[in-house]
């Protein structure tokens, strides 16, 4: 009898425990790949050590992501020894025309070549698009010191400024009906991105991310492009107010600015948006920001050439604006 009781009693606590443990499955914080509750982790992480949206634009140190050659040739030794620079260009362009000291490393591969240098790395492309792109994740991966060379190789010498040049033609946003002077949209506040992992620590979570963008390589959009379409995009004009209409912009272009994840100004930004262009002057900062979103979640992608692109011939503007006057004529190195 007494075996029987034990035996019933057994029986009657197996559905109690079967529902407990349904139930506490059902608690978001232990759901396994629960999208808010991760991005919520990584936010935090990021905000909590000097990584939030700002801090990848400007390190702690004061180091803006971009330098720009020095305006003096006696300099550039000096300048070139402060860094572990890194060529993101292909093999063949590299052997042709390199900076003194430069290493020859594909994109993918930034992140394993960061980790053999303990001195702030220099990141070098053509145009310095890909090479602020790379530099946010490089930050963001832990390496805060690294920046990205201005303007790339066109900036170095005229022999290496092929691809600014060939970037500069035809200035459509000079005829197109979808360039305006119009007030920006007001700001519309979104959800979180989502985000499903298995990971549970925000670093841990940073770093899954920026290893699966770097993988994707480089996201940009032709500025030609959306501009001709640009109710195909979610597009933010990273412009000041008085730039934004001074120079116009391209229709329904928003100009969310600053944005930080502290704050939650970056919920300005549509997580659900197919592709979700930042633009600027020369595309270099929308590398950055369009990396970073990426990273966070979003569709990001960094419209090529920035207003450079679209109009460089616009009578009102003159900062940040690729001439034949940019190039410097610093020395190259072959092989």
């Amino acid at each position: 009898m007494k075996k029987f009781t034990v035996f019933f009693t057994v029986l009657l606590l197996i559905p109690s425990l079967f529902f407990t443990s349904c139930d506490r499955g059902d608690d978001p914080i232990d759901v396994i790949g629960e999208t808010d509750t991760k991005f919520t982790l990584m936010k935090e992480y990021m905000i909590n050590n000097n990584l939030d949206i700002d801090k990848i634009l400007t390190n702690v140190d004061g180091q803006k992501f971009v330098v720009a050659a020095p305006s003096d040739a006696a300099d550039v030794d000096a300048f070139l020894s402060n860094y572990y620079i890194m060529d993101i260009r292909n093999s063949n362009d590299f052997l042709t025309a390199h900076v003194k000291g430069a290493i020859n490393v594909p994109f993918k591969n930034i992140l394993t070549e960061a980790n053999k240098t303990t001195k702030p790395i220099l990141v070098v492309c053509y145009t310095g698009q890909t090479a602020c792109y790379a530099t946010a994740l490089l930050r963001m991966y832990g390496y805060h010191k690294t920046r990205a060379l201005k303007w790339g190789m066109s900036g170095w010498n005229p022999a290496t400024a092929g691809s600014w040049n060939n970037a500069i033609t035809g200035n459509p946003a000079a005829t197109s009906a979808n360039w305006t002077y119009n007030a920006a949209p007001s700001n519309v506040t979104y959800k979180d991105p989502e985000i499903t992992t298995l990971l549970t620590n925000g670093e841990a979570i940073l770093k899954e991310r920026v290893e699966a963008v770097l993988a994707l390589g480089f996201q940009g959009v032709n500025g030609a492009d959306v501009l001709s379409n640009p109710g195909s995009y979610f597009i933010n004009n990273y412009f000041s107010e008085t730039d934004y209409l001074g120079f116009g912009h391209i229709n329904t272009a928003n100009r969310i600015l600053p944005f930080k994840l502290a704050d939650d100004t970056y919920l300005s930004l549509d997580p659900d948006a197919t592709t979700l262009v930042t633009y600027c002057y020369t595309g270099q900062t929308s590398a950055v920001l369009s990396a970073t979103l990426r990273v966070l979640g979003y569709n990001g992608a960094s419209l090529k050439f920035g207003m450079n692109g679209l109009y460089n011939d616009n009578p009102v503007w003159s900062s940040n604006k690729w001439s034949s006057k940019v190039p410097k004529n610093y020395p190259v190195f072959k092989n």
